[in-house]
């Protein structure tokens, strides 16, 4: 599986797959709907797909002494890799925001969702709909993606426009807390955001093993 990895990694991603994981600085950007940089990133992975796609990356790897199922979980742990990079890196400018830029008046006055722990909740539940919605959709047939990530695009800004709308809601302005005000509300949107990326992709690796099993290369 390491190998498989390394494959993915070195041969089949586009390079716009390493590069989109510095839009996790875009959390720094006031006026801005921070929560699109999680679409981005997931726009590189697509790039990665194409490009594979274009080199009959999917045949080639399973000529290869590997399990079906391999090839499956070596795409997911290569998404799974750079969404990582990606949250690590957004999750380190989210707590700079929450601690050294608290107060900063750029970020008070800013309309839009602020960079907090439901932030990052947000952006898991997006990374997830990437690995359910797309790279399983992808895995029905292994060569058509159009469709899936139409699909993804529509389902990623229903949870941007979601995001950046409840706080405007009566009686749910804490979403949008500053610092680490309100932090249990904060911390359970978070849980709940990992909840659901580990769900996702755990449903949709299942499922997307099935579908490849029974496509004839």
């Amino acid at each position: 599986m390491i190998r498989l990895l390394k494959k993915e990694m070195k041969l089949a991603a586009s390079p716009l797959s390493y590069l989109f994981i510095a839009f996790g600085l875009m959390a720094f950007v006031p006026g801005y709907p921070i929560l699109v940089s999680a679409f981005f990133l997931c726009l590189g992975l697509f790039q990665s797909f194409q490009a594979a796609r274009e080199a009959n990356d999917i045949t080639y790897t399973a000529l290869l002494p590997v399990a079906k199922a391999d090839v499956v979980r070596a795409k997911y742990l290569f998404c799974g890799f750079i969404q990582l990079c990606y949250f690590v890196l957004t999750a380190a400018v989210t707590l700079i925001r929450m601690t050294a830029l608290s107060e900063a008046e750029v970020y008070r006055s800013n309309p839009l969702m602020n960079a907090n722990l439901v932030y990052l909740g947000f952006v898991l539940l997006i990374l997830g709909l990437f690995q359910s919605i797309f790279v399983g959709g992808f895995f029905k047939t292994a060569y058509r993606f159009a469709r899936p990530f139409v699909m993804f695009i529509v389902a990623a800004f229903l949870v941007v426009g979601l995001g950046e709308t409840l706080f405007h809601i009566p009686g749910m302005a804490a979403l949008n807390a500053f610092g680490f005000a309100h932090i249990g509300l904060q911390i359970c949107a978070l849980l709940l955001g990992a909840t659901m990326y580990f769900a996702l992709t755990l449903i949709s690796i299942q499922r997307a093993i099935r579908n490849f099993e029974r496509i004839d290369l």
